[in-house]
């Protein structure tokens, strides 16, 4: 779609054309409160990050 703005536009057609901009955007975002608490933990999560990143730093030989 092209939207052309010319020089002089009044306002109404400045509008008009934000409107059209703003209608076909896609909405762009993740709703990450519909993931809350659907992961059953059996340990304190700050006990699972201190493991994962303890795997780094230990001797695998």
């Amino acid at each position: 779609m092209v939207l052309v703005l010319k020089k002089g536009a009044s306002k109404k057609d400045i509008e008009a054309i934000e409107k059209a901009l703003y209608k076909e955007a896609p909405s762009m975002g993740f709703d990450a409160k519909k993931y809350n608490g659907k992961v059953p933990l059996k340990e304190d999560p700050l006990t699972i990050q201190t493991k994962l990143r303890d795997e780094w730093e230990r001797d695998i030989s």
